[in-house]
């Protein structure tokens, strides 16, 4: 038997091996049939599901061996938090496992499927949220159940911290990073995981140790207003155009740090033609040439430093009447070590003119990377490999942001080991037609069996 054919069908039989939940068929069995009521929930803004979703979870986790007593479902508004606790001895600081239960919205008319009834087709689970971010979620919970039906007896506890807007205000995740004090670190579902080549062989797995700041700027201009009969020199839309048109030209300096320059050098070993040229140049001396390259790339352009880029307008009262306002928002992922504040300046400098008015919005969040402890990094390679056999495990910077941004700002340090592995051309999370590989299910089974066992033990 070659190597590689090894590697394959290892995950299915260690998965298969593991202990069934009573009653049940198998944990990939389990896993799935989750996964798909996961979807079933529409926990988007508004829609006020995320406490059912969470009532659901928790039923799944009382009926598996959590007591009541260690579960609590806090709403927060129209949303909620969840929370179960797998006791431990004690011995050592608690590990929290953080995800998130909401999602982006989704348009039916636009997709080719509803979005919201999960359907299985052509070795796909397509759904909102199938990838973002419940496939995680629907792992987690069958692997605690799994550990528990096995009389998994850990060390410390294991604290599932779900919260339930991630993908818009993160109130929810600012009351739980407040939560768990004595955490001792963060495995969170929503960051790092697998990459696959265009054979669905795997090339490198993203060990996510810090992430961007993630900012809204709204830039408004007012004028008069007045009768469109007699346009003036001052129009809030022409002033508001001009300055889109400048800040999405606007390119920020490219940037470094030790997390880019590792997994561009990892990632660009692997990726064959000028991309791959281009990663490692960069990774190696900070090319500009490089950078540009890069920039041209949606994978890569937030590896290289913070991007903004316009997302909403509006303007304007009356189809005959000069606007008395006009205003875009500016999204902005900034690079670790890079405040909020240089950021608007430097924003304002691109837009030049004195009449615009910038505001930033909520209460923009930075942290610092998490440090590298061999204790995690050991563990997830061993988790990895256990798949994947010898897989690079590469630390990573996510350009967007996750739970894990507050947590790392409150003092606990968090790493992202999703374990689902994934093609980029299959990765559809937040746009039209989501989906996730149903083969990733085995593997990502044994991943969270290996790496609570050997961090929880």
């Amino acid at each position: 038997m070659s190597h590689r054919i090894f590697a394959l069908i290892l995950p299915a039989l260690l998965v298969l091996s593991l202990p069934r939940l009573a009653g049940a068929t198998t944990p990939s069995a389990n896993a799935l049939d989750l996964l798909k009521k996961s979807v079933a929930f529409r926990t988007v803004e508004g829609q006020g599901q995320v406490p059912a979703y969470a009532e659901f979870l928790a039923k799944r986790l009382e009926a598996g061996g959590i007591p009541a007593a260690d579960i609590r479902i806090t709403p927060m508004g129209e949303t909620a938090t969840l929370v179960a606790r797998y006791r431990g001895t004690g011995a050592r600081r608690p590990l929290v496992i953080s995800a998130h239960m909401d999602v982006v919205e989704a348009r039916a008319a636009d997709w080719e499927r509803d979005p919201f009834t999960p359907i299985v087709e052509n070795g796909f689970l397509y759904g909102r949220g199938a990838d973002d971010n419940k496939f995680d979620v629907a792992m987690i919970v069958t692997t605690i159940l799994q550990l528990k039906a096995e009389g998994f007896r850990p060390g410390r506890d294991i604290i599932l911290a779900l919260s339930g807007d991630e993908e818009t205000s993160m109130r929810t995740t600012r009351a739980l990073a407040k939560e768990f004090p004595d955490a001792e670190f963060v495995l969170n579902g929503d960051g790092g995981g697998g990459k696959l080549d265009a054979d669905g062989k795997p090339v490198v797995y993203d060990l996510q140790a810090g992430e961007k700041t993630y900012a809204d700027f709204e830039f408004t201009f007012t004028s008069p207003g007045g009768h469109s009969s007699r346009p003036s020199g001052e129009n809030a839309i022409a002033q508001l155009a001009r300055a889109i048109d400048r800040i999405a030209a606007y390119r920020f300096p490219p940037q470094r740090n030790e997390l880019t320059r590792a997994s561009l050098k990892a990632t660009g070993e692997r990726t064959p033609g000028p991309l791959g040229e281009a990663m490692i140049r960069f990774a190696q001396t900070g090319d500009a040439g490089a950078a540009a390259e890069l920039a041209r790339h949606p994978d890569t352009v937030g590896q290289i430093g913070t991007t903004c880029v316009p997302t909403l307008v509006r303007g304007g009262h009356a189809l005959n009447a000069l606007p008395q306002s006009a205003t875009v928002s500016v999204n902005c992922r900034i690079f670790p070590g890079v405040t909020v504040e240089s950021v608007r300046d430097r924003l304002m400098e691109v837009v030049a003119d004195p009449q615009a008015r910038v505001t930033v919005l909520d209460d923009p969040t930075a942290s610092d990377a998490s440090p590298l402890r061999a204790d995690i990094v050991a563990a997830v390679t061993k988790a990895v490999h256990a798949r994947a056999p010898g897989l690079p495990i590469v630390p990573s910077m996510s350009a967007g942001a996750t739970d894990s941004l507050h947590f790392r700002a409150a003092g606990i340090p968090s790493y992202g080991v999703s374990a689902l592995f994934m093609r980029s051309e299959d990765s559809f999370a937040h746009g039209l037609n989501e989906r996730v590989p149903l083969a990733a299910i085995d593997g990502a089974l044994l991943q969270w069996h290996v790496l609570l066992t050997e961090l929880a033990k």
